[in-house]
């Protein structure tokens, strides 16, 4: 009997530490980014340095910015530009500490298509619910399925 227990117990400890590394994964602290750009004459800006300042703004448009960085992508051939946000030159706040519980947030984006930090191309847009996101939303059924493999009931 104590033969089966400790085999019964073994295999627990195996399968908790097992699907413990999937249950614990958590979102990566960065968004995908990309923009076409082009300069004041709607020209694109192909194969070139770009500047540019990103925003993170809690609220409104106008409201409080939480978090701001720059970079300096180099656009493609087609004038794109891929970038991480969360990944760039600090300026101010933290991002992995925005409560994105507490929105709607916007972004804003500034550009130098000249590479420098001299913005002449700004936009704001708000920050609406991506796949992953939407995903992420079900998060409570993860709970059941801890407690099923902690308690192995």
């Amino acid at each position: 009997m104590l033969k089966i227990v400790s085999r019964y117990l073994a295999i627990q400890i195996f399968l908790t530490l097992f699907f413990a590394q999937f249950i614990t994964a958590q979102a990566p602290s960065k968004m995908s980014y990309q923009a076409v750009i082009r300069n004041s004459s709607n020209t694109l800006v192909t194969n070139a340095p770009i500047g540019m300042k990103i925003s993170i703004i809690q609220s409104s448009p106008n409201g409080t910015t939480v978090y701001a960085e720059t970079q300096n992508p180099t656009s493609n051939e087609n004038g794109l530009v891929s970038i991480e946000i969360g990944g760039g030159t600090l300026v101010s706040g933290n991002f992995s500490g925005i409560d994105w519980a507490n929105g709607p947030y916007f972004i804003q984006t500034e550009t130098d298509p000249n590479g420098g930090s001299n913005y002449t191309i700004t936009g704001t847009s708000q920050l609406l619910s991506v796949p992953f996101a939407l995903y992420s939303n079900k998060s409570g059924e993860t709970k059941k399925l801890k407690t099923l493999i902690y308690t192995g009931f």
